[in-house]
């Protein structure tokens, strides 16, 4: 099964709680009409994978400060060709930005998901949002597309991200209870 087929079933299956059917539709249709649509070459926009790394032993998650957005987000990027589904990708994409072995997604697939603008010569990032429990003891490493790293307690998170990072937060703690 090839990224762009597991990503349709992924979408097929996300449970919206209500709120993100249209946007899940969008997403859906944009693979459609795109066959390179998870590649950041789609110059329609692309599928991203991302997850927030959560240490609910401590009422917490760690957030990387973008190095060129300057802004603490989640985990997350570009698929690659050797990702064989979207959620291994937000699962790489957490561990090398992270630089914590051992996570592991938060069962019952995506938690969110969030479309974005991006500058040209692409348009639209869609991303689709997981959360990755950190193993005890997990000690983080900075990478080289983060400019820090930080844990933040849950209460935390408002005052130091967008809204997409504190929705993402509200809804993995929502799914942890």
């Amino acid at each position: 099964m090839s990224l762009h087929d597991d990503a349709v079933l992924v979408l097929k299956a996300y449970e919206d709680n209500g709120d993100q059917g249209e946007l899940r539709q969008i997403y859906l249709e944009h693979l459609d009409a795109h066959p390179d649509g998870m590649w950041k070459a789609c110059g329609a926009g692309h599928l991203t994978a991302s997850a927030l790394v959560v240490d609910p032993e401590r009422g917490r998650v760690l957030l990387t400060l973008h190095k060129k957005l300057g802004m603490w987000l989640q985990m997350g990027g570009h698929c690659e060709p050797g990702d064989a589904t979207v959620a291994a990708a937000a699962l790489r994409e957490a561990t090398e930005e992270s630089g914590i072995a051992g996570l592991t997604l938060l069962p019952g697939g995506p938690v969110r998901l969030d479309r974005h603008p991006i500058p040209a010569p692409c348009h639209w990032h869609m991303d689709v949002q997981y959360a990755a429990l950190a193993p005890a003891g997990a000690v983080e490493a900075i990478s080289d597309e983060s400019l820090d790293l930080r844990w933040y307690a849950y209460d935390e998170v408002a005052g130091v991200a967008d809204e997409s990072v504190v929705r993402l937060t509200e809804r993995t703690r929502a799914r942890l209870s």
